[in-house]
C-alpha cells in the first residue's frame, strides 16, 4: 500500500484541502398545499487532514444551487486551497437517482462557471482519474457514514425544508463528535481529541431535549420530528462507530487487552446525542486464561465496572505501537537470509 498524500499528513487548518462529493436524492415536503414531494441534495464537504464533516443542503441540481452551496461554506469555514471531486465519467451505467448529477457534471456550461469562481478565488480544483471511485474514498465513506443512516432514520416520513435543513445540521454535529485520540495521558484527564476541536476549539455540544423515540411519530409537531428522526440516527450510527472500533479478528492473532490509564469509551444504548460516555482504566479483573473480563473505570460521575465487551478504547493500538512491526520485519528477513543461503 502506499503512502498517503501529503495533504493527509500536513498540519493545516481544517478545510484548507477538502473533497466535495453530492449526497441523495432525498425529498422534502414544499410548503404549498397538495403539491409532490420535492427532490433535493446534500453537498458533503470533508476536510483531508482533520476529517470533519460539513453538509450543506442543495434545492435543486443547478450551478447556482452548487455555488450558493459552495458560498456558504466558503463563508463559513474559509476559502480551501484546493478541492477534490470525482469525475463525471465515474457515473457509468448511472441509475436514475444518478442521472441527473451525471449530466450536471458533464454540462459544459457547469463547468466553466465553477472554474471561473474557483479561479476568481484562488482555489485549485482538481478531479480524480476517470472511473476510478476508488480515489475517492476519503468522501466516498463520509457519504455512506452519513447516507445510510439517514434513509433508515427517515424513512417514509417527509419533513419541510427548513427541517431538514436543521437535520442535515445536526447529523453534520454527530459526525464531527466522534471521539478519536486522548487529549494527554494524565489519568485525571478524561477529554479526547475530536473534528469539533478543529472546528470551533472544543468538543461539539447539543441542546438538551426530552428523549422524543419513546413516543408516537404522528402526535409530534413539525420540529420535534426533526428533533425524533436526529435522535434516531445518533442511536444508529453511534452503535455502529463503536462497533467499528471493536472489531476482532477470529482466532488467527490475539487481540490485545485492555491496560491501565486506557482511555475507552463505554457502549451505553441510553447516551443523549453528542454525549460519548469516557472513562479512564483504574483497574483491570482477568479470568483464567489472564485475558481481560472487566475493568473498573473512572468516569466524570465517580468508579463503575464494565464488562470487556462494553468497553471500546481509544485510540485502537497500531502495530507500530504493540511492537508487532518489528517482529514482523525479522520475520521476513530471516526468511529471506534462508532463500538466499
Amino acid at each position: 500500500m502506499a503512502d498517503l498524500p501529503k495533504e493527509r499528513i500536513q498540519s493545516s487548518r481544517a478545510f484548507v484541502v477538502t473533497g466535495v462529493d453530492y449526497c441523495g436524492p432525498f425529498y422534502y415536503k414544499p410548503e404549498t398545499r397538495n403539491k409532490a414531494p420535492q427532490k433535493c441534495y446534500v453537498s458533503v464537504f470533508i476536510c483531508f487532514a482533520t476529517k470533519a464533516v460539513w453538509m450543506e443542503l442543495v434545492k435543486d441540481l443547478s450551478t447556482g444551487s452548487f455555488l450558493d452551496a459552495l458560498k456558504r461554506f466558503i463563508a463559513t469555514r474559509g476559502i480551501p486551497s484546493c478541492i477534490w471531486s470525482d469525475n463525471a465519467t465515474n457515473f457509468v451505467g448511472a441509475k436514475n437517482d444518478l442521472k441527473d448529477l451525471r449530466e450536471l457534471f458533464l454540462s459544459e456550461n457547469h463547468n466553466k462557471q465553477i472554474h471561473a469562481y474557483c479561479l476568481d478565488n484562488g482555489i485549485d480544483w482538481r478531479f480524480i482519474p476517470p472511473r476510478s471511485p476508488h480515489f475517492g474514498g476519503l468522501w466516498e465513506a463520509a457519504v455512506k457514514m452519513a447516507k445510510k443512516h439517514f434513509y433508515r432514520s427517515v424513512g417514509a416520513s417527509l419533513l419541510g425544508f427548513d427541517e431538514l435543513r436543521t437535520l442535515v445540521c445536526q447529523i453534520s454535529a454527530i459526525i464531527n463528535s466522534r471521539p478519536l485520540v486522548p487529549l494527554s495521558e494524565n489519568p485525571e484527564d478524561l477529554d479526547v481529541l475530536t473534528p469539533g476541536h478543529f472546528l470551533i476549539g472544543g468538543p461539539l455540544i447539543a441542546i438538551p431535549e426530552p428523549n422524543l423515540t419513546l413516543l408516537n411519530y404522528n402526535r409530534l409537531d413539525r420540529w420535534q420530528r426533526s428533533t425524533y428522526i436526529q435522535q434516531i440516527f445518533w442511536k444508529r450510527w453511534s452503535e455502529e462507530y463503536l462497533t467499528n472500533l471493536q472489531q476482532r479478528t477470529k482466532w488467527q492473532t490475539p487481540r490485545l487487552n485492555i491496560q491501565i490509564n486506557d482511555i475507552v469509551c463505554i457502549k451505553d444504548e441510553n447516551s443523549a446525542p453528542l454525549k460519548w460516555p469516557l472513562a479512564r482504566v483504574t483497574e483491570i479483573v482477568t479470568g483464567a486464561d489472564g485475558v481481560a473480563i472487566v475493568a473498573i473505570l473512572r468516569t466524570a460521575a465517580g468508579i463503575t465496572r464494565r464488562a470487556d465487551s462494553k468497553l471500546c478504547i481509544l485510540p485502537v493500538r497500531d502495530s507500530l505501537e504493540s511492537g508487532t512491526f518489528q517482529r514482523g520485519e525479522d520475520v521476513r528477513s530471516s526468511s529471506f537470509q534462508n532463500r538466499t543461503h
